[in-house]
């Protein structure tokens, strides 16, 4: 399986401002020596020696995810303001057969939709994967005017979609791939997906606030997050902002590292990040994980921050 990153924002799109960009600029400016500038492979040295926080981006678009399986069968997760993105510049199936996998309903993952290019081309196909029995009424409530235009509206592009009632911890199969969900604390719920293929399993995890019991071995359906090789998880807050904003739907980083190492998760992927977070502060977030598992002798887990364009191989 690969796994392309499109959206991993929370909350709304959150690009990078012209202020952003500049302090980026001054900060790389003021690293340059004299030696840096003496030759093409000194600045090549020099742009490859900036952290990843200056040099890029985490990306401002709210979540959406590709996972394409060892055939080439393209799965879509979440249709925030990524999905657009992936619509743009994304690989197009050559059958035009779309097929996707929806967490939850709040706006910054269903978003992008509307916008969404194959919605309005006569010829695609939509396959649309949720365990919520509202989910059209819920697509068709946003897509009136005058929120969109007319052509936008839902009578003139639902005809793509077909929608497939899942149900929690009920496994199906599409090309070969073992498709679970399971449902998790989030104000009005949210669903965690597995998607397993050849032996490996990716895990999506958005909008999770996790609790005391999601620790528990003794609870065997926790045990669909064990030994993921790839957990994709919500880890929006830092401790301070998660005690202002508890139930709100969101987990605290710390308890994202604890949580795969309790479950034996190879490698894990930081998500939903805070639209206020700068990319410095998301990768301070990064540096103080790390700190954390090193803190703990017992933590092997592979700590990573979600960016938008990433594409990974399991």
């Amino acid at each position: 399986m690969k796994v392309h990153f499109w959206g991993v924002r929370g909350s709304l799109p959150t690009p990078i401002t012209p202020a952003q960009v500049q302090a980026k600029i001054v900060a790389a400016i003021e690293r340059i020596t004299p030696k840096d500038i003496e030759s093409e492979d000194a600045k090549t040295r020099f742009i490859a020696s900036l952290p990843p926080w200056l040099f890029g981006t985490v990306g401002g678009n709210t979540p959406c995810i590709e996972v394409v399986t060892s055939s080439g069968k393209q799965f879509l997760l979440d249709c925030g303001s990524g999905l657009r993105e992936f619509g743009v510049n994304g690989r197009k199936p050559e059958d035009n057969h779309y097929t996707i996998f929806m967490s939850h309903f709040h706006y910054d993952h269903i978003q992008g939709l509307p916008f969404f290019g194959p919605i309005y081309n006569p010829n695609a196909k939509i396959d649309f994967y949720t365990t919520f029995p509202a989910a059209e009424k819920i697509i068709a409530g946003q897509s009136i005017c005058p929120y969109l235009p007319l052509n936008c509206t839902w009578e003139n592009v639902k005809k793509p979609f077909t929608f497939h009632l899942m149900h929690e911890l009920e496994p199906i199969y599409i090309d070969g791939v073992k498709i679970t969900c399971k449902k998790m604390k989030h104000p009005g719920n949210s669903y965690s997906f597995s998607f397993e293929e050849n032996g490996k399993k990716f895990i999506f995890a958005t909008d999770v606030e996790l609790q005391d019991k999601d620790y528990d071995r003794s609870i065997e359906e926790n045990h669909f997050f064990e030994n993921a090789d790839v957990l994709v998880l919500d880890s929006q807050y830092t401790g301070e902002e998660a005690i202002a904003k508890a139930n709100w739907g969101h987990s605290i980083f710390c308890y994202a590292v604890d949580f795969a190492n309790v479950w034996n998760v190879k490698k894990l992927f930081f998500f939903h990040h805070e639209p206020t977070y700068s990319d410095k502060k998301i990768y301070s977030i990064l540096r103080a994980a790390k700190w954390y598992e090193d803190y703990s002798a017992k933590y092997d887990v592979d700590l990573n921050i979600a960016v938008e364009g990433q594409e990974i191989e399991i």
